[in-house]
């Protein structure tokens, strides 16, 4: 089959490992390159540019041909994520090896939080609540454990504010792996709960998770680190590609149709930005037709870095020292990726917005309550701004438009538990019904 090369510059570099210099199984994936000035390395456990400091991606050779014949192809493939295998940097027997199988999760056709919203051209959800362990995060992690495979690693680690926690502990239980995750101390009592089940090293710090990722960046330079992958770090190139596999989803799951705008949280915004190069990698292999389409980023207000620099303009992504907001989740206060997401939704015509913890506690129950999907404080972050936007003008409300949850709201319960009460407590007759007016 012909292949298509995507992505940067410069000459491709030979793929190949340290043990016996066999080459790493990762498919389609065939060198790491610089998104700021192309220059290529070969495929491993990098994520800096060594020439100007950039951040590392992974460049393919994509399937090429006919559309029609790889929208077969997909289609007959598992109900998992796996079935875009050949798009992303994993073996082609990636269903094959123990883990936990994410995605192909429900994308639901929100008729009624559209009449509420006064959405007439389409409203969608993208429940990711559905995912192993109850967020997108299942997704990443399962390509970052390809990484790890193929690089030889023995630990599976993170800095997380609390689903990547509770992900890579499942996944590397899956995989027989060690895993050793940090997070920073104060997070939800379920998030903590659900990262240390697993069986694996859990370390909670003191400071933000600003402090954690420094501190998971030291230990990789260390003795100490030598055999771990950090999904988010020393894996990153990699671990990143997996949000790719919400937008062949979505599309997908719209009868191969881009949808006109997405509304995308955004906490490191690597999420936002590897969508957006899912949707442009669709495009090109003509698995969709080309046409406009407008991505918006969805913060909390008391961590909303992102969204402040594309409201002032500048486009300069100041940090947020000490983040305080209920979507704990969403709180990193120097996203990685903030620039690139001010690009993107300029570049697509989209925005960027926040909410305060209010407005995110009434738009997890206007979720709820209309379309029976229980969002964590993430979830009702993106509603909340869709529905601001909606009224600002900045969103139409006659296009098809996709809203992300991405996680469960049995872990962020704390946030609604003052509002979602007993309607009454009563005795067991029927007259204390009727006197509770519940008739």
């Amino acid at each position: 089959m012909a292949v298509q090369t995507v992505a940067a510059n410069s000459t491709t570099s030979t793929s190949t490992g340290t043990a016996g210099s066999a080459p790493y199984d990762l498919g389609a994936a065939v060198a790491l390159s610089c998104r700021e000035c192309g220059t290529r390395t070969e495929l491993g456990p990098s994520f800096v540019c060594l020439e100007c400091f950039g951040p590392l991606e992974v460049a393919y050779e994509l399937p090429s041909g006919d559309p029609e014949e790889l929208r077969r192809r997909i289609a007959a493939g598992p109900a998992s994520m796996w079935r875009y295998a050949p798009l992303l940097p994993v073996p082609a027997d990636v269903a094959e090896k123990p883990n936990l199988n994410p995605g192909l999760t429900q994308l639901v056709k929100a008729d009624r939080l559209a009449a509420e919203l006064g959405v007439t051209g389409g409203l969608y959800v993208k429940d990711d609540s559905g995912n192993p362990t109850h967020s997108f995060k299942d997704r990443p992690v399962a390509i970052a454990l390809e990484a790890a495979r193929a690089f030889g690693f023995s630990t599976l680690s993170c800095s997380s504010t609390g689903n990547l926690a509770g992900a890579v502990g499942a996944a590397a239980a899956r995989a027989g792996l060690r895993s050793c995750v940090f997070i920073p101390d104060g997070l939800e009592q379920s998030k903590v709960v659900m990262a240390a089940i697993y069986g694996g090293e859990l370390v909670a710090i003191d400071g933000t998770y600003d402090d954690v990722n420094r501190f998971c960046s030291e230990l990789i330079g260390d003795p100490l680190g030598e055999g771990w992958g950090f999904t988010n770090v020393n894996l990153r190139p990699f671990y990143a590609e997996g949000s790719k596999s919400l937008a062949y989803e979505i599309c997908e799951q719209l009868g191969w149709r881009l949808p006109d705008q997405l509304v995308i949280p955004v906490a490191s915004g690597c999420q936002l930005v590897k969508i957006d190069k899912g949707l442009r990698e669709l495009i090109r292999l003509g698995l969709v037709e080309d046409k406009p389409y407008r991505i918006y980023a969805a913060q909390a207000e008391g961590c909303s870095p992102v969204s402040r620099a594309y409201k002032d303009g500048t486009g300069a992504v100041r940090p947020v020292k000490q983040p305080d907001t209920i979507a704990k989740s969403l709180a990193i206060g120097d996203p990685a990726d903030g620039p690139y997401v001010v690009d993107i939704c300029t570049r697509t015509g989209g925005a960027a917005d926040d909410v305060n913890d209010a407005e995110i506690v009434e738009s997890i129950a206007l979720l709820a309550r209309t379309e029976g999907v229980f969002a964590e404080t993430a979830g009702g972050v993106t509603l909340g701004v869709t529905r601001k936007l909606i009224e600002s003008g900045a969103i139409d409300p006659t296009l098809t438009t996709v809203v992300l949850n991405t996680g469960d709201g049995l872990k962020t319960l704390d946030a609604v538990a003052a509002t979602a009460r007993p309607t009454a407590v009563i005795r067991p007759n029927l007259a204390a019904f009727r006197e509770a007016g519940l008739a």
